[in-house]
């Protein structure tokens, strides 16, 4: 490792030692905002299953490593079609005008998950589950509403033996310590309006900011974990019978750090295949497509390019998603609520 690379990777982890709070980034957000809120738990009218792995910042050692399942669905689920709409027929697009015209609010119904994520860099660890919950209810003709909360524990890990400070003075205790690790519980809550042509967002994680540092053989409180707040919106604008384009944002504050935000942009063809691209504030640009193999499988994948020193040192962050539609009773290819 050169000079310049092991500069930065030393910078990284210092930073990221100084601000362990930070949740991981997710590019494509837009395909799976259940990861930020909660309130998405059951939205669909199947059971949703994501697979993602980011790796971001790829070339550089020790770099973050982000992977996650999720798995949400709806109990009791009183809206399902009489027709199946959503069946690919030749010469007609399944989500046209006539699909999205007769759209109509959910029926009350209660929806339960659960996420898995795995976050590492270099010798920290972040490893967390959660179980969701969220009821949805229909407030106008074609507006719903929710609102869902997520309880799991968060179990936070320093494997010392990765540890090199060269000459640097370091704590023995942390130095020689091996692996210490602690698990902590930990809260989410959302909100989340939607129809056929909009949605908007937000949710809160880390609700019970838990502090965490690592001396003495153990994992103990200093660091704070600080809540994240995060607030998404978008909307869908059908661009002819067969294409449309959905403009979207995310905002997340974390204090006492600026808000950041990013802005993407999803051009779908009928509800097959889709490409698109975005910007996040003083950080860098991605570019990412998708495509609905089957009414049971799809698969998208991102890039991101950073525009800070960074880029001089890594190839890029990758980030792919794989997603399954189980028990898809009327043979959806894309999901109705979540674009």
């Amino acid at each position: 490792m050169n000079k310049k690379i092991a500069f930065a990777a030393f910078g990284v982890l210092l930073g990221l030692m100084g601000h362990a709070q930070q949740k991981p980034h997710y590019s494509q957000y837009v395909i799976n905002q259940y990861i930020l809120n909660p309130a998405l738990t059951g939205i669909e009218n199947y059971v949703d299953v994501k697979l993602s792995h980011r790796r971001q910042w790829a070339g550089l050692k020790d770099a973050p490593v982000t992977t996650y399942l999720t798995v949400h669905g709806a109990l009791n689920k009183k809206d399902y079609r009489t027709t199946a709409t959503s069946f690919q027929v030749d010469g007609m697009n399944p989500r046209g005008n006539d699909y999205w015209q007769d759209y109509s609010a959910a029926e009350p119904h209660h929806g339960i998950g659960m996420q898995v994520i795995n976050d590492q860099t270099g010798p920290l660890k972040y490893f967390s589950a959660y179980a969701t919950y969220a009821y949805h209810l229909g407030i106008g003709p074609r507006t719903s509403l929710s609102a869902g909360f997520g309880a799991g524990v968060f179990n936070a890990s320093l494997d010392a033996n990765k540890l090199n400070f060269g000459n640097t003075q370091v704590d023995p205790a942390v130095y020689s310590s091996g692996v210490v690790s602690a698990m902590k519980p930990d809260l989410m809550a959302g909100l989340y309006l939607y129809g056929p042509d909009f949605f908007l967002g937000a949710s809160v994680q880390q609700l019970m900011g838990q502090s965490v540092y690592f001396s003495n053989n153990k994992v103990g409180g200093g660091n704070k974990m600080t809540p994240h707040m995060f607030f998404t919106a978008g909307y869908r604008f059908l661009l002819d019978e067969d294409w449309n384009v959905i403009p979207s944002v995310m905002l997340k504050s974390v204090s006492p750090l600026p808000v950041q935000w990013d802005l993407n942009a999803k051009l779908q063809y009928r509800d097959f295949v889709w490409a698109g691209a975005g910007y996040r504030k003083d950080d860098g640009w991605n570019v990412m497509a998708g495509i609905n193999v089957s009414r049971a499988f799809n698969l998208s994948y991102s890039y991101d390019r950073t525009t800070s020193l960074l880029n001089t040192v890594s190839n890029g962050s990758h980030e792919i998603v794989l997603g399954f539609l189980l028990g898809n009773r009327y043979g959806d290819w894309c999901p109705r609520n979540v674009w």
